[in-house]
């Protein structure tokens, strides 16, 4: 590219990501200028619908933000609730909320890895090309999702949408038999993660190294879903590593952009921040179970993952604990004496966040006596991520600039879904046009 050429890569609609967006890359003299990813975040407008509604609505409302992850967004509104009310569900109905989580991830992880992201890697347009050549693979990632979705059917009454959560537990709970009928197909499935990660290490990754502010749940004896405190590898000034689920804005702000609609998260006085499977990993690899930490040493993954390509791996690791914490719970579980935890309303606000397989949820809400919503607060993983994954487009496309037009798309698709912003995204969502000045 000759001296003093501006060149405008426009991108612009991002189809099936979550919500709408496009991406503008601003380029003269071979170099960067901008990168701007703009998505508009279809979650905001739940915080106006929950206003009004009661406690017990939240739950069923929230949950039809996303269809793929609708548990994260039914298990971070219970425990805001609950918070609220100051509830603790505890026990086998504790488990099994573990364990319907773990059935999302399974179903989430399997889909990104075999349809979304490998054929990325391999050189297809979409999972159903790759089929033709890698038919046991596609079938492998076809399998798991059916596993998980049966976890989730068994325990929300359905698997888009479930209908069986409330606040303080389930509105009914399976017998040991019910359970006992699944447990063959996740022993299938763990065997079926396992042969995923080593998959999933074999792929070409570029050397595309960043030095990342990860962000996850924390837990002290467990890989985090439901609970823990928050944690980041940068921590949170005034020597704390962590900070409580409670102290969420006091640290981290939303801001408002002129390129985008959607809020973009920040950690005060830091900016980008990072969460995840990635996050997850680096915070939380000490308690991932011995065959999780076992298959990410054989796929060649330290204790800490930078390459934001190799994510696809960590999410594999991802998915075998999922599949272990799921038939350790199945097997070792006993049916609870009551299906919830009553729960009295009071004048009150409350804090929760879990997460989400793209990473951590928040919810904030504040009562009124009679547990009338009066305020909600929802910020989803991917509004989290967008100034990270801009970051990523930045450094990515100043590295490749020498790239043909359809090679700078491809790679800008594969960056944008290493954070898998939405598990509905189309093999091909950009609309790349070149500008030369």
């Amino acid at each position: 590219m000759s001296a003093n050429t501006t060149r405008t890569i426009k991108v612009g609609v991002l189809a099936r990501v979550e919500g709408e967006g496009s991406l503008r890359l601003k380029i003269k003299d071979d170099r960067v200028l901008e990168a701007k990813l703009a998505i508009f975040e279809p979650p905001r407008f739940f915080e106006a619908f929950l206003r009004g509604r009661a406690y017990s609505e939240a739950p069923d409302i929230t949950a039809r933000i996303c269809g793929i992850c609708p548990v994260a967004y039914q298990m971070s509104a219970c425990h805001a609730i609950e918070d609220a009310f100051g509830v603790q569900v505890v026990g086998p109905l504790r488990d099994l909320r573990r364990l319907l989580y773990c059935g999302e991830w399974i179903e989430s992880h399997a889909l990104h890895v075999y349809m979304l992201h490998a054929p990325d890697f391999l050189g297809y347009e979409d999972a159903i090309r790759m089929a033709q050549d890698h038919p046991e693979a596609v079938k492998r990632g076809l399998r798991l999702k059916k596993v998980g979705n049966a976890i989730m059917t068994l325990l929300g009454g359905r698997e888009i949408h479930p209908i069986n959560v409330r606040v303080g537990g389930f509105y009914k709970v399976p017998a040991r038999r019910e359970l006992g009928a699944l447990i063959d197909d996740v022993k299938w499935a763990l065997d079926a993660a396992l042969e995923t990660v080593r998959f999933a290490a074999t792929l070409p990754f570029p050397d595309f190294e960043r030095d990342y502010d990860f962000v996850a749940l924390q837990h002290p004896s467990e890989y985090p879903l439901n609970e823990g405190q928050l944690g980041s590898s940068n921590g949170f000034g005034e020597g704390k590593s962590q900070i409580s689920i409670g102290e969420y804005e006091q640290h981290f702000t939303e801001e408002h952009l002129a390129h985008s609609n959607a809020l973009h998260s920040v950690i005060n006085s830091r900016g980008a921040y990072f969460v995840g499977p990635m996050a997850r990993y680096a915070l939380n690899y000490d308690v991932l179970p011995p065959v999780a930490q076992q298959a990410a040493s054989e796929a060649g993954l330290g204790r800490v993952c930078r390459n934001p390509f190799q994510s696809i791996v960590v999410r594999a690791v991802e998915l075998v604990f999922a599949c272990h914490e799921a038939l350790r719970i199945m097997e070792s579980y006993e049916t609870p004496e009551r299906p919830f935890i009553e729960v009295q309303p009071r004048a009150s606000s409350g804090y929760g966040c879990t997460e989400a397989p793209r990473g951590i949820l928040y919810h904030r809400y504040r009562f009124d006596d009679h547990g009338v919503i009066l305020d909600a607060k929802i910020v989803p993983p991917t509004a989290q991520n967008q100034k990270t994954i801009e970051r990523d487009l930045f450094e990515l496309a100043s590295r490749h600039l020498d790239l043909p037009k359809d090679e700078l798309q491809w790679r800008c698709e594969q960056a944008i879904r290493n954070y898998d912003p939405c598990i509905s995204c189309a093999t091909h969502f950009l609309d790349l046009r070149l500008e030369k000045a």
